[in-house]
């Protein structure tokens, strides 16, 4: 067993950032047997506070030995099993900062409890069946949410909302499997095997399955953000438009064409998806050394892009320019935005002027703040129809879940050959297993232990 997966003993662990100067509270939390020990050899409660679970005390957190004071501190109690890991958890709400946490989490250390790894806390819930491995993944998203839909979806597996139709899903595959091998070894005293019924039962679990797979899209969008390029020749207002989606003064803006000279980086969150921003040098050959690193870094940052906002100037037209930049982003995702037309009669704005396979087209006026939400829909135009093609927003699954979904829908449709090829019953239920497996590592009732060790790791230390 590797040193992830061994439970035994008490953890601790400092369970909030600690910043330098900064924050109010930090937090060192304590899991198992020796928690209410250890606060106790540590925490003194003045008065006639009751040591209970799930209640606050106030008091200091004293040297065992030498009775110096370390901190002003509360103690929250929660023991077995109304807890997080459900065993006996002890929290010490220190002042923030570095020094008084630290020495407290030190002091924990020297009580007996041994540093945890990270994940731990959440690994006990899940060895202990406070949380089924969705419900675990979940947390892990809902900490690392980076915009108000990621942490709702997030909030949604943890309620089990991927679990439970999951585990209905691998308990129809178990009664299919009780059917078939009740017909192996039973078969002289039961009715005929219902042929048509059995594949119709696995054609409904495959189109369930299908439905969860077409959200991982989804799921990699909210979890990770999509990252957008803004590329064009020098002043055609690149960062005016950075400026006016951001609402700041991110990128400096002038008259003069390559102000711009390297990356300029904004965060941002458009129809719930955390979108990364990238405001790029003007593409255009240039003597200049440094405007041309700047250039080539572009360039790199265009490639590397899910979408490209392709900017040009309206006044100016489709130039043979625009056209070379086009021919470098063309095979990325692309949006071409028009900026500047208040320059120009709107109605001269010819969609056939541009390259056929631009099917995305926004006017706006940078400088002015016009055009922005035009932009943002563009986007979620296509990512609705390039990147997702699920309409239930409030479920995503992840990369290991789709895989095992993936490995499922498989086992399923061979058990459908086998049948259509009227092979031996036994041979049925060798890919019917395969299914129920792949569906059970998904919830953690099948998992392996480097499946855990690999899933826990991301954590945190404290969580």
């Amino acid at each position: 067993m590797s040193e992830l997966l061994a439970i035994t003993g008490t953890i601790a662990a400092i369970a909030t950032a600690v910043i330098p100067q900064q924050g109010s509270v930090s937090i060192v939390r304590v899991s198992g047997s020796q928690a209410m020990a250890i606060a106790q050899a540590l925490f003194s409660a003045p008065g006639q506070q009751v040591w209970e679970s799930h209640r606050i005390l106030y008091g200091y957190i004293r040297h065992p030995q030498t009775q110096a004071l370390v901190d002003e501190a509360l103690l929250l109690i929660m023991q077995a099993p109304r807890s997080y890991t459900r065993e006996d958890v002890v929290e010490f709400h220190c002042h923030g900062g570095i020094m008084a946490v630290q020495q407290v989490l030190q002091l924990c250390l020297e009580q007996g409890a041994r540093l945890a790894q990270p994940g731990e806390f959440t690994l006990r819930a899940f060895l202990n069946g406070r949380l089924d491995l969705t419900q675990a993944e979940s947390i892990a998203d809902l900490v690392g949410a980076r915009s108000p839909q990621a942490a709702q979806t997030a909030l949604a597996g943890l309620q089990g909302k991927l679990a439970s139709p999951i585990r209905q899903l691998r308990a129809n595959c178990l009664d299919i499997l009780a059917e078939i091998e009740a017909r192996i070894d039973f078969e002289e005293d039961l009715p005929p095997l219902d042929h048509k019924g059995i594949i119709s039962d696995i054609d409904h679990v495959a189109a369930e399955i299908s439905k969860f797979l077409a959200t991982k899209d989804k799921g990699e969008l909210l979890r990770t953000g999509l990252k957008v390029a803004i590329v064009g020749r020098p002043n055609v207002g690149k960062s005016s438009l950075l400026n006016a989606w951001s609402q700041s003064d991110r990128a400096i803006v002038t008259d003069l064409p390559g102000t711009t000279r390297d990356v300029v980086e904004s965060q941002l969150v458009v129809g719930g998806i955390p979108v990364q921003v990238l405001d790029t040098a003007g593409i255009r050959e240039t003597v200049d050394q440094v405007e041309k690193i700047g250039v080539e870094r572009s360039r790199r940052a265009a490639n590397a892009a899910d979408l490209v906002l392709l900017t040009i100037d309206a006044s100016a037209g489709w130039t043979e320019s625009d056209q070379e930049i086009y021919d470098q982003v063309q095979h990325r995702p692309l949006i071409l935005v028009i900026n500047k037309i208040d320059l120009v009669e709107t109605a001269s704005i010819d969609s056939g002027k541009y390259p056929h396979n631009i099917h995305q087209i926004v006017t706006t006026i940078a400088a002015k703040n016009q055009g922005i939400d035009a932009l943002e829909t563009a986007i979620l135009n296509i990512v609705q129809t390039g990147k997702v093609q699920a309409a239930d927003m409030d479920l995503a699954i992840n990369q290991r879940q789709a895989a095992a979904l993936t490995q499922a829908k498989i086992s399923l449709e061979q058990v459908q050959v086998t049948i259509t090829d009227q092979l031996p019953l036994d041979f049925w239920t060798i890919d019917l297993r395969g299914a129920i497996q792949a569906l059970g590592e998904i919830t953690g009732e099948q998992v392996t232990e480097s499946v855990l060790d690999r899933i826990f790791s991301r954590f945190c230390i404290g969580k």
